[in-house]
């Protein structure tokens, strides 16, 4: 049994963030019920390319929709919202990531679903939040990048501010935030009885990834700038070095992982130099350090260093996406698993990166469009408050 069997969320959700959060609960066993809205054909990134299954269905979708059902209702009319009552009526959370002045409209907060299910827990990620100016503001992951200071911090520092190279690192981290909020809030609700509104946005989640940068600059005033080649903030030598055939990205957090590269590449002498002898120092004489280094991983290749130093420093090469996806070691751990979808019966997926019990949880592809009608639409009122 999947720890999240019996647990029912209908999500109002489209594109990446709630989807990708609502993925996880699914893959964890959790009934997700997927709100496709009928007039459009259903959650856009079915029709995002360039990579389709069919006229209404696409890689891009499956990537953030696996393991759900699909009902697909025009939440404008009655009709539409009796339907989405009906659901909540017998879930344990309804979410949705719509703009934030919508929920209200549409009758998704806790104040409005209360009468059919107090237990219930409504969920809202929104782009900027429900109760602000910018509430009915549209909002998407790479806008975030650039408001909450991750561009700034990314790139080069004599290059253009660039976006993080993950497609939609926000909207995924913002969907686990909201997956989070959501199973506390339901623990308590079955604790209870009674339910409430939980809400996230894109902003807030980026900005909370700041971490200790955003800490030192509210106390200290600090403004972290871009570091060249992907260093640490205040720890050296930590960063990427080029080797005779490509590149490795080595980390000495702690006095032993440096004289452990000392001692690989051969350069004893570094260890008294003045310099170089503690942390601090390190990282205040970076500029010097790293041209030394550099020197002595140009002389072997990337298999010969990563021979030497696997398992004694922290050390992984840098690979491109065909290497990253095709690493033998993927196959090892499982990461990569295959599903069955009507247009590609070897459907090729990552797997989902939680194991229980050491196994690798079972995946399957969405639904097609509506196909989850009939089970669900006019048959849940005998259910409700089952869960």
């Amino acid at each position: 049994m999947k720890p999240l069997q019996g647990v029912r969320i209908v999500s109002v959700e489209q594109f990446g963030a709630a989807p990708y959060g609502t993925m996880l609960l699914a893959d964890l066993g959790a009934e997700v019920i997927k709100i496709e809205n009928t007039a459009t054909g259903g959650d856009p990134a079915r029709k995002t390319g360039p990579f389709m299954l069919g006229t209404n269905d696409s890689e891009y979708f499956q990537a953030f929709n696996i393991n759900k059902k699909s009902v697909s209702v025009d939440l404008r009319t009655d009709a539409g919202k009796a339907v989405v009552k009906e659901l909540a009526a017998g879930a344990d959370a309804l979410l949705n990531n719509l703009r934030g002045d919508l929920p209200i409209k549409l009758g998704l907060d806790y104040k409005s679903m209360a009468a059919v299910n107090a237990k219930l827990v409504c969920v809202h990620l929104s782009a900027y939040g429900r109760d602000n100016e910018r509430a009915s503001w549209p909002g998407y992951d790479y806008l975030m990048q650039a408001e909450s200071g991750l561009m700034h911090l990314t790139g080069e520092p004599d290059g253009p501010p660039s976006r993080l190279g993950a497609p939609s690192i926000i909207d995924q981290t913002t969907g686990l935030t909201a997956a989070v909020g959501l199973l506390s809030a339901i623990i308590e609700a079955r604790s209870s009885g009674k339910g409430c509104d939980v809400d996230t946005c894109l902003l807030d989640v980026a900005l909370h990834q700041l971490g200790y940068v955003a800490t030192w600059y509210l106390n200290e005033g600090h403004v972290s700038m871009r570091q060249p080649r992907s260093a640490h903030y205040s720890v050296a030598p930590v960063q990427t070095f080029p080797t005779a055939d490509g590149w490795l990205f080595i980390m000495c957090m702690t006095d032993k992982f440096w004289s452990e590269l000392v001692g690989a590449i051969e350069r004893p002498e570094l260890l008294s130099d003045p310099r170089f002898a503690t942390q601090a120092l390190r990282q205040a004489n970076r500029e010097a350090l790293t041209p030394i280094i550099d020197g002595e991983m140009r002389r072997q290749s990337n298999a010969y260093w990563l021979g030497k130093l696997n398992g004694v420093l922290p050390v992984a090469p840098v690979l491109d996406l065909a290497e990253a996806l095709d690493n033998p070691f993927l196959k090892t751990t499982g990461m990569i698993n295959v599903i069955s979808h009507p247009e590609k019966p070897e459907m090729r997926v990552l797997a989902n990166p939680i194991r229980i019990n050491g196994e690798r949880l079972s995946q399957r592809a969405c639904s097609a469009f509506g196909a989850d009608n009939p089970a669900y639409v006019g048959k849940m009122r005998s259910t409700a408050g089952s869960s």
